[in-house]
């Protein structure tokens, strides 16, 4: 019956055998538990180390991303040292890993080349900062009926960027299709999002009132931005207290638009609901009146005569009745 010693010396023997590693012929179970040892030690350094540093790499670099990336970094490379060191006890020295140059051209090309790229892809993504860990990102889809995936930057790697998405889904995606897509970052810079509300009234109505009732309806929600100094973006500068303004003069009445700000991007559907709950509320009351698509038609004396010709239908005839004749015979 062969021991677990014979069985670790076949298996070096094996390595040896196809050229992969030059293996020491004379390893023991002692040297293979201490390799075990290595392993297990290095791991326990590196958690170690990480948490010794973790605080002063993200003051140094002050971004959720670039710190868990070099974090990983010096994780893995005290990994690296501890498997060098548990190779060095069992005899292993990878002197012909490479075999040939052929066999390094395809190694590259099958397995190295898109693992390259992503982290290529990964380092333009940290560099170019077009969002962060936490940020609020829409994946712009116009073949949707939403518009696009919105969700929360939950980790961001050098091979692929995780979001949690609003219907609680988990989406990785890898950085290269993420530098193809447009991103939406809601989260970026000032919070603040301008939105807009679009509603249409009848001719009839009180213009004037319609367009109060909307910009006091907004005023009244507290997710948005009542009042205050203006907005900047870029060079130009905007209003930021709600102000309703007429759109379009539509064939079934006046399109208004109200624009407003909200203070947070991450309730903005529930804001919108708010802010139409209150304006179908005080129109209710108010000289305003919804326009919705109808016809109305207008006789007069130029529209025409219309002839009408109107026949009464021939009443048919009904023959005289007989007397019933008895026969008394």
């Amino acid at each position: 019956m062969p021991t677990t010693g014979t069985a670790i010396d076949g298996i070096l023997r094996w390595f040896g055998a196809i050229g992969a590693f030059e293996v020491a012929t004379n390893v023991t179970v002692t040297n293979v538990l201490l390799a075990a040892l290595f392993v297990l030690l290095g791991w326990y350094v590196s958690q170690l180390v990480v948490s010794l540093v973790g605080r002063q790499v993200a003051r140094r670099f002050r971004r959720p991303s670039i710190t868990k990336t070099v974090l990983r970094g010096i994780r893995g490379i005290v990994l690296f040292f501890a498997v060098a060191l548990a190779a060095a006890q069992v005899g292993i020295r990878a002197s012909n890993l490479l075999l040939s140059v052929t066999v390094f051209s395809a190694t590259v090309g099958l397995i190295l080349a898109p693992i390259i790229g992503s982290v290529i892809n990964g380092l333009f993504l940290l560099a170019d900062q077009p969002y962060e860990i936490g940020d609020l990102i829409e994946l712009v889809d116009t073949s949707t009926p939403d518009g696009g995936t919105r969700g929360y930057v939950e980790d961001i790697t050098l091979r692929y960027t995780k979001i949690f998405t609003m219907q609680n889904t988990f989406l990785v995606i890898p950085n290269a299709t993420m530098r193809e897509r447009d991103v939406v970052n809601y989260s970026a810079e000032d919070t603040r999002s301008r939105l807009s509300l679009q509603m249409q009234v009848t001719y009839e109505g009180n213009l004037d009132e319609a367009r109060a009732i909307m910009e006091r309806a907004a005023r009244n929600t507290p997710e948005v931005v009542a009042s205050g100094p203006d907005i900047r973006i870029g060079s130009a500068r905007y209003p930021s207290d709600p102000v309703a303004q007429i759109r379009d003069y539509a064939d079934h009445g006046v399109l208004l638009e109200l624009r407003y700000w909200v203070k947070d991007p991450y309730y903005m559907r529930r804001v919108h609901s708010h802010i139409m709950e209150r304006i179908w509320e005080e129109i209710q009351d108010a000289d305003v009146e919804i326009a919705y698509p109808h016809s109305h038609l207008v006789f007069d004396d130029t529209s025409g005569v219309a002839r009408v010709a109107v026949e009464r239908e021939p009443q048919q005839r009904t023959p005289p009745s007989r007397p019933v004749e008895f026969d008394e015979r």
